[in-house]
Order: structure tokens, then sequence, then C-alpha cells
């Protein structure tokens, strides 16, 4: 059974750092795209950025340059690292796995974490 489970999330002034972990467990595949999703109250869950097991990585245009996804697979854990953080960043985050990486079928197909919430203000 695959699970992950994110943590970092918190309150923080808009400029601001937050780094968030989703620590992976369970999963058997010998490729998987994982990624970072944010749901805004009201709002559809977009995607945030994704990376594969080769490390090819992408973003949302909001946040090209600002946020930096990266994994240790070592520890299975990915990583977000957010800087210069707004208040439209503001959102609960999810961690996402899909086997294969296969990351144009994340959202439909992947594993999900509970969320952590990243509140950013002004």
């Amino acid at each position: 059974q695959v699970q992950l489970v994110e943590s970092g999330g918190g309150s923080v002034q808009a400029g601001g750092s937050l780094r968030l972990s989703c620590a992976a467990s369970g999963y058997t595949y010998s490729s998987v795209c994982m990624g970072w999703f944010r749901q805004a109250p009201g709002k559809e869950r977009e995607k945030v950025a994704t990376i594969d097991s080769d490390g090819n990585t992408s973003y949302t245009d909001s946040v090209k340059g600002r946020f930096t996804i990266s994994q240790d697979n070592a520890k299975n854990t990915l990583y977000l690292q957010m800087n210069s953080l707004k208040p439209e960043d503001t959102a609960m985050y999810y961690c996402a796995a899909v086997g294969g990486d296969y990351c144009h079928l994340l959202r439909v197909l992947g594993y999900w974490g509970r969320g952590t919430q990243v509140t950013v203000s002004s």
C-alpha cells in the first residue's frame, strides 16, 4: 500500500520561505513520477510541480523561479522549496505519485497524501 505523508506547511508572511516534505513508502515501481499539487478554497486542484525518476522537472508558470522540486531517493522523500511566497500561494498542498514515470497521468492515476496547509499573509 503506497503511503504519502506531507509535512512542513505553516503560516508565513509574504516574501518568506517554506520547505515541504513528502515521505513516501510502500511502492515498488522501478520508476515513478512525483509531484506537488495545491488547492485553495473554492478553486480546482492545481498542479504545482512534478519530477520524474530521471530528475526532469516541470512547473506551473506562476511558481517558476520561486519554487524548486527535488527528491532524495535514498530517503524516499520529495521536497518543495518555496521562496518569495505570495498570498496567492495560500492553499492546501498535496503530494502525489504515480508509477512508470507517467507524469501526465499523475492527477488521475496517482496516489495522494492528505495535504499540508500553507498560509501566506500580506
